[in-house]
């Protein structure tokens, strides 16, 4: 179902305008690309809220504020944006966004997730965490 500016997934309806419709409009285009709808919120959402963090408000900038809108400081430091909690064959694993080599590996979920808390906090970074079929299931902001 093509989402619009009033007509929306609940699970959106807590997002700032501005990244709502960002979300709305990446969800959107992952729906015209084949994607399943849960996926397509749970990814818009995730990357809706990058961008923003990425693309001050033009008021911000004219005010020669350099508040973020959104407490998370930014790291010049980072190597990756993101971690992810996947399943692999043995059990689960943490990996950098983009690298197939694996960070750690787990024998559960829950043990991974933990882990990967830990991790976003203090990399200040984003934790995505996988079901067992590799689908997105939930994201962990820092």
């Amino acid at each position: 179902m093509p989402w619009n500016k009033q007509e929306y997934s609940v699970s959106m309806k807590n997002l700032e305008p501005r990244v709502r419709h960002k979300a709305i409009e990446i969800a959107n285009a992952l729906l015209d690309d084949g994607y399943e709808e849960g996926r397509s919120i749970a990814i818009a959402t995730a990357k809706a809220e990058e961008w923003d963090e990425n693309h001050p408000t033009p008021e911000s900038s004219k005010s020669g504020s350099t508040e973020r809108r959104h407490s998370e400081p930014v790291s010049s430091s980072k190597s990756h944006d993101n971690i992810h909690v996947v399943p692999t064959d043995s059990g689960w694993a943490i990996k950098e966004e983009g690298k197939s080599t694996y960070l750690s590996t787990f024998d559960t979920k829950a043990e991974a997730v933990d882990k990967a808390k830990e991790l976003s906090s203090k990399q200040n970074i984003r934790a995505i965490i996988h079901n067992q079929d590799g689908q997105i299931a939930s994201s962990i902001k820092p």
